[in-house]
């Protein structure tokens, strides 16, 4: 899996994006444990920085830190990630539906049109932390066009919530395969202010992820 080149200005990101990577890879399994003392010694810095990126990973929902037992790779159960899809599906309705209502403005899809760019060279490059970021601001810049500030906050918390999945599913290579299609279509649909059109292929966008991350599950990848 390709990896930008990065400049880290503290030592808790090289530590954050170094452990973030070794779990997007699955060279560290999910419950594996973390200790601060051996990552420290492993990657040459104090334990401070150790502590502060595994409590950003936590706040992403790739690690879990239990009190008195330290922290571990994050396991997702197949409960959660249907709970969670459950969620995404009825928030982004409402997206597609207050979008539509709202219409979208020239530069609300100049930037729609950019994040759907950078998805594209992402999948093209094999960046999975690219590709996630512009999948967010996809999701993102519908929502936003919706104009409910409080829906926004929640598509971008469920948004990080359902990527942890795919870090754990290993389907990256599936998804990048039709979601940049799955995109323009659910653009095209709010565009011409088609509201019905535009949540019927959101939710067979978000149906065809969930079914991708629940079949690599299943496998065990």
């Amino acid at each position: 899996m390709m990896q930008h080149p990065r400049l880290y200005s503290t030592s808790s990101d090289y530590v954050y994006f170094g452990l973030r990577d070794r779990i997007a890879n699955r060279e560290l399994k999910p419950k594996e444990r973390l200790l601060e003392v051996k990552i420290a010694s492993e990657m040459g810095v104090s334990r401070t920085p150790v502590r502060e990126a595994l409590r950003r990973l936590a706040n992403e929902g790739l690690v879990k830190i239990v009190p008195n037992s330290g922290a571990r790779v994050a396991s997702p159960s197949p409960e959660e990630m249907e709970s969670a899809y459950s969620v995404r599906e009825y928030l982004e309705n409402l997206s597609v539906e207050l979008a539509c209502l709202n219409g979208l403005d020239k530069r609300a899809v100049e930037n729609i049109e950019s994040a759907l760019a950078a998805e594209e060279n992402a999948c093209g490059s094999g960046d999975i932390d690219a590709f996630l970021e512009a999948d967010s601001a996809f999701h993102r810049l519908i929502a936003e066009s919706g104009r409910n500030q409080v829906l926004c906050e929640h598509i971008d918390s469920i948004m990080k919530r359902t990527h942890v999945f795919v870090f754990f599913s290993g389907c990256f290579e599936e998804e990048r395969k039709s979601c940049v299609a799955e995109h323009r279509a659910i653009l095209r649909a709010i565009a011409k202010r088609d509201r019905e059109s535009a949540q019927k292929k959101m939710k067979e966008h978000l149906v065809h992820t969930y079914n991708s991350l629940a079949a690599a599950e299943e496998k065990g990848i």
